[in-house]
């Protein structure tokens, strides 16, 4: 996966903004879901990016692979990076955004999740 595929794959889900929203970090691209963010990349490097998981299985994940990492940024407990190694691929990197964004609009107002889902 590249920027461009990784950038596409985020827009093209329903609800989805991006956005440079951190001053002080001006290469950090943001996607977001009804204002909620659900993954972020340094758009310089695309080194890694970072996404939501499970709680319950994120500690397992990041033991079967290398390439998931803990966040430089985010709660340990519910976000991981993805160093962008080669390592994995794409289907499992596509399907991690899918869990992600899954995730976040799990967890948005009723009213809001409505709206997205019209």
């Amino acid at each position: 996966m590249n920027i461009e595929e990784y950038r596409t794959y985020c827009l093209s889900k329903k609800g989805v903004t991006e956005s440079i929203p951190f001053p002080k970090l001006p290469n950090v691209l943001v996607f977001k879901v009804m204002g909620k963010m659900f993954t972020a990349t340094d758009i310089n490097t695309f080194a890694s990016f970072s996404i939501k998981c499970f709680p319950e299985t994120i500690e397992e994940l990041r033991a079967q692979y290398d390439a998931l990492q803990e966040p430089s940024y985010f709660s340990k407990k519910h976000w991981s990076s993805v160093v962008m190694d080669n390592s994995l691929p794409n289907k499992i990197l596509f399907n991690w955004l899918d869990i992600s964004y899954d995730l976040v609009v799990k967890g948005l107002p009723k009213k809001i999740k409505e709206e997205l889902l019209k």
